[in-house]
């Protein structure tokens, strides 16, 4: 008898805790490309620096590949 009472005891300790640590408006996390495009935009310059070699890289992979399988 002694332990139920205490299980029930534990459990409203927990639920307690449980609600005092959630906010009262919880707001949903921001999603993978929310943050990313907040952070291409905060470092703007080196995004751009990155695509423009990205993209140099695959065209001159592309047109190499090219050149090779005439």
């Amino acid at each position: 008898m002694q332990n139920s009472s205490s299980s029930a005891r534990t459990k409203e300790h927990l639920a307690a805790d449980v609600n005092k640590s959630t906010p009262a408006t919880t707001e949903p996390e921001p999603s993978y490309v929310k943050l990313a495009m907040r952070n291409m935009v905060r470092k703007g310059g080196k995004s751009l620096q990155h695509f423009a070699l990205t993209t140099i890289g695959l065209l001159a992979v592309l047109v190499g590949l090219a050149y090779l399988t005439r």
